[in-house]
């Protein structure tokens, strides 16, 4: 057997004529810039003579699976777990990111693009209204508005996905927080309390596409993920919607569910906010979620609750992080 990539076999080394005859013979261009320095302009009018470097499959393979693999051994005991990576669960996200860079956040997203329904405004138009004061948020992560004066009480993004891909583009970049997407929770890990309460200690996934096919394959047994806080940002009622309130409901860590009411996007906003928070010992929700519990009303096509919601949740988070931790904990374990 021959290992392509290190140049060996179960014979010695292979041999170096072998390895000569395998390289491209076309030099690639020479530069003496550093990968960093190195720009498109570089190219410019280069192109009857460019190449890219000569690389072999497996590297491709390897490179993504050696660091994806990685990844679910670090994030496997993570700190806090954020379910949902929709407006209110990336804004959350940023705020941990940045207000505690020691802590391992990992995010686990249903879909494969992450950012929820926050890509379009209502009925598919591009404009993303927020109403003050969030626009706060937004002065933070940079996103530019539209502010039609002193008398308007919103500001106006003029497309969400700008909006959406900002606060996604600077959560990735940090270097503790790593998003798990097309995974889906497919349960919750939980402990019972000195006080008999149902107290949440991690989430149960498996990719999406997985999750989907339970029914019509086999045993396909899921993966876990132990941390002391999750926060669930999963949204309203749908294929994976409200999934964190209504499997507490499920196993009697919650009462019952209201149901999301009709839309009344004055008072929908403010309870949102108002009402994030920890709902079981290790279980803080937020966002259209936290809707689904109270029996609130919907707000429609409006931001600035989620992005603000996302900010608490963190907020709240970080006030119970080592609380939980300490609860959770058993032999340095939870």
């Amino acid at each position: 057997m021959t290992d392509e990539l290190n140049g060996t076999s179960n014979n010695g080394p292979i041999a170096a004529t072998k390895i000569a005859a395998a390289t491209p013979t076309k030099s690639l261009p020479v530069t003496t810039k550093a990968l960093e320095e190195q720009t498109v302009e570089d190219m410019a009018g280069k192109w009857s003579d460019f190449t890219f470097a000569p690389i072999r499959e497996s590297q491709v393979s390897r490179a993504m699976t050696r660091r994806y693999f990685a990844d679910l051994d670090k994030y496997a005991e993570s700190d806090i777990v954020i379910v949902g990576a929709g407006s209110c669960g990336l804004s959350a996200a940023y705020c941990l990111g940045k207000a505690r860079p020691d802590l391992k956040i990992a995010i686990v997203e249903a879909g494969v693009a992450p950012g929820g329904g926050a890509w379009l405004g209502g009925q598919l138009f591009s404009a993303m209204v927020m109403r003050k004061p969030a626009q706060a948020f937004l002065n933070e992560v940079g996103v530019p508005y539209e502010d039609e004066g002193p008398e308007s009480n919103f500001v106006v993004v003029k497309h969400a996905a700008l909006f959406t891909s900002t606060v996604l583009s600077k959560v990735l970049q940090f270097p503790n927080i790593k998003l798990f997407n097309a995974t889906a929770v497919e349960d919750l890990i939980t402990r019972k309390t000195g006080e008999g309460k149902i107290q949440v200690a991690g989430v149960v996934t498996n990719w999406t596409l997985v999750s989907m096919h339970h029914d019509d394959q086999s045993c396909m047994d899921p993966n876990t993920i132990n941390a002391p806080v999750l926060i669930s940002t999963t949204g309203h009622d749908g294929p994976f919607g409200a999934f964190s309130v209504k499997r507490m409901v499920s196993i009697g860590g919650i009462e019952a569910l209201g149901g999301m009411r009709g839309l009344d996007m004055q008072s929908a906003e403010d309870m949102v906010v108002k009402s994030t928070r920890e709902v079981a010992p290790g279980l803080i929700v937020g966002g259209m979620e936290i809707s689904e519990l109270e029996g609130s009303n919907r707000m429609g096509p409006t931001f600035g609750a989620m992005a603000l919601s996302g900010v608490k949740a963190a907020e709240e988070a970080l006030k119970i992080f080592d609380q939980r931790k300490a609860e959770c904990s058993e032999g340095g374990k939870w």
